[in-house]
């Protein structure tokens, strides 16, 4: 008996024969692309309806094979990967989504037991629990701050997948209850003191380029980012205003500050680039990395090793509160949107004024202060021998 096979004009749509003899009807847009089996019956409104369906979904590029590196559904990895295509993600500054991405990929390849060959981006988010976290950041015990990184970086992508329903397999965020290792630097960047300052002003003198970003550093309260791109624009009146670069996208900050006369008097007499005021040796704006480089060397020139920019920021607070500056006035100065940080320096800075003066206490005459003191604790409670 002879079958009849009904011939479709449709493009992408073939008939193919089994080894039993069977015609199948097939939806295939070439190499490369997945074939995928009409089952409907060709000449009707269902055999119609469907192929528009598929023809939509080919267009789109539905039916491209995924990539052989391509990570399985439902696995870290992948949510990793899905995160990064988030809108969320997206709004983060394009430093820190590289930097991001650089944290997250080595955990990719983080065994999931020392010799094992499983790694952490193979695992099943239903198996990524609290005890994976804590394996990824102690992985990095010997830098606690890359550890931490670690941590934080966890806990945002969870986050994110929690609040968006992403897949049924995340119910809980595995990083949230996990503590962060204590910093091996008690205090963060070591800060500058008054005769780190004047060390550096004296190996470089008013005009030179280092002084001139010694000043700006200090006099302004501002950060790498920030000083690197300040230059003539942002100047008018005795005034500097600009933009925070630390976080422009999300809380963006304007500072508006008056140029104190310590940073004017250097201003005057030093040579100052076009579009910013700090320029390399070709006359170039400095990167953010090449300007912390270029600083640190002239600190170990003047024999200032382990200092850097961040710590005259922190120098520069320091000095402003022991000044009397209030927390309001130091937030508005350096741009911090909580008064928490700025109260940081304010108490340091009141605790200093009351032990200085404790000094004019009566009796004391500037000696003796406190006489249970380590330094006096031996006198305490023995009695005075006759004279």
């Amino acid at each position: 008996m002879t079958s009849h096979v009904i011939r479709i004009e449709r493009r992408y749509v073939y008939e193919d024969v089994d080894r039993h003899g069977n015609v199948r009807i097939y939806f295939w847009r070439g190499k490369g692309h997945r074939k995928v089996r009409i089952s409907e019956r060709p000449g009707t409104e269902e055999f119609d309806r469907r192929y528009h369906e598929l023809l939509k979904q080919g267009e789109a590029g539905g039916f491209k094979p995924a990539p052989r590196d391509a990570p399985k559904h439902g696995t870290f990895r992948w949510l990793c990967i899905e995160h990064f295509k988030s809108a969320s993600f997206k709004q983060l500054d394009p430093r820190t989504q590289h930097v991001t991405k650089l944290i997250v990929e080595k955990m990719y390849v983080e065994p999931i037991a020392p010799g094992a060959k499983e790694v952490f981006g193979d695992c099943p988010l239903k198996h990524f629990n609290a005890r994976s976290v804590v394996v990824l950041r102690d992985r990095r015990a010997d830098k606690h701050e890359a550890a931490n990184n670690r941590v934080r970086r966890l806990r945002r992508i969870f986050g994110w997948a929690l609040d968006n329903h992403v897949h049924d397999d995340v119910k809980v965020n595995p990083a949230r209850e996990i503590k962060f290792l204590k910093p091996q630097r008690a205090g963060g960047f070591p800060v500058w003191s008054r005769a780190d300052i004047e060390k550096f002003e004296a190996r470089y003198s008013i005009g030179t380029k280092p002084r001139l970003a010694l000043a700006l550093l200090f006099y302004t309260g501002g950060r790498r980012s920030d000083v690197v791109r300040l230059g003539k624009q942002h100047y008018r009146d005795g005034l500097l205003s600009w933009r925070q670069h630390k976080g422009r996208n999300r809380n963006p900050v304007v500072i508006e500050i008056p140029v104190l006369p310590d940073l004017q008097r250097v201003m005057d007499v030093t040579p100052l680039g076009d579009l910013t005021f700090l320029t390399t040796e070709h006359g170039r704006p400095f990167s953010e990395a090449g300007f912390t480089n270029w600083f640190r060397e002239r600190c170990n020139e003047a024999g200032l090793q382990n200092l850097s920019a961040h710590g005259l920021r922190k120098a520069s607070a320091t000095w402003f509160a022991e000044r009397g500056a209030t927390a309001h006035q130091l937030m508005a100065w350096f741009g911090w949107l909580t008064i928490k940080q700025a109260e940081g320096y304010t108490r340091s800075a009141e605790r200093k004024r009351l032990a200085r003066s404790a000094m004019d206490l009566p009796g004391t005459d500037r000696v003796q202060i406190f006489p249970t003191s380590d330094l006096q604790g031996g006198s305490v409670g023995k009695k005075k021998g006759k004279s």
